[in-house]
């Protein structure tokens, strides 16, 4: 199911490249010409905007499924799959600068800028991902790069993630660990990928009566270099990770700790292989996570 959002907003993707300027003048009114000049150029825009949230669903549900069935102990499968996500967030978040508004301008500034707390080289990484002394045309070229490269190699990190997976063996839903006790594909399987179209379907009709559901005003809004937006809103994937940058004075305990919000499932491949479903730390670490 993930693959196939995936690839869906890979091939949106694709066509939307074909109308967009990553140029700071013409960005924001490419993204306007496409919404409405371009023939259905509104529906693949929307469909692009809109799944990333459906991508971003399904991954914490399957996130969700991971820790209720302890997957971390398949130490390679987990972390690739952590890391997977570490990107998918670095991709959405280049892909939320590129509208290039009044609400995306200062939100890439906002968060580049936390890079300045990194000892001795946080200045370097600065100008480095800003192209210039300050955020605008250099930065918006390479975050356009970035973002067109980027799902290719969350292609390539995806099928390490089945390699290991395949390699391993999964962590059956029933704990039925034999090659020989197996589930058949149809009519289990089947009915499972009926569902899953079902879902998307519905979810398809959703954006379709409510496409900006998800999206904020200053969206909408051009850039204007000298005001700043009376709010910053990250999209709602980022908002665990925003809320904790916000929740503390110190701007490096911040950083540190949203980082690590991320990063901490890493160490879970430590917690040793003998949990089970019925173990109290496995439902304390279902109950933190949800």
């Amino acid at each position: 199911f993930l693959g196939k959002i995936l690839m869906i907003q890979i091939s949106s993707g694709f066509l939307l490249v074909f109308y967009y300027s990553n140029s700071s003048f013409f960005s924001f009114d490419s993204v306007q010409y496409l919404m409405f000049e371009v023939n259905e150029g509104w529906f693949f825009r929307l469909l692009h905007f809109n799944f990333v949230s459906l991508f971003f669903i399904v991954s914490f549900l399957h996130f969700l499924k991971g820790f209720f069935y302890s997957s971390y102990r398949l130490k390679s499968v987990w972390s690739v799959g952590v890391i997977l996500l570490v990107f998918l967030m670095l991709i959405s978040f280049l892909g939320y600068v590129m509208v290039w508004s009044q609400m995306s301008f200062w939100a890439g500034i906002v968060i580049t800028s936390l890079l300045g707390v990194v000892p001795y080289l946080g200045l370097d990484f600065i100008l480095f991902f800003w192209g210039a002394f300050i955020f605008g045309g250099n930065s918006l070229k390479f975050f356009f790069a970035l973002h067109f490269l980027l799902p290719f190699f969350l292609v390539f990190l995806v099928f390490f993630h089945l390699y290991f997976l395949h390699f391993y063996s999964s962590s059956s839903s029933l704990f039925f660990f034999s090659f020989f006790v197996k589930k058949s594909f149809y009519p289990f399987f089947w009915f499972k990928d009926l569902l899953n179209i079902f879902l998307v379907l519905v979810y398809f009709g959703f954006f379709l009566i409510a496409p900006f559901f998800f999206s904020d005003f200053l969206m909408f809004e051009e850039i204007n270099f000298l005001v700043s937006p009376v709010h910053i809103v990250p999209e709602w994937y980022f908002l665990f990770a925003y809320a904790i940058l916000r929740s503390f004075t110190s701007k490096v305990l911040g950083v540190f700790l949203l980082f690590l919000s991320i990063l901490v499932f890493l160490g879970f491949v430590f917690l040793g292989s003998k949990k089970g479903l019925n173990d109290i730390s496995n439902k304390s670490l279902v109950l933190v996570f949800v």
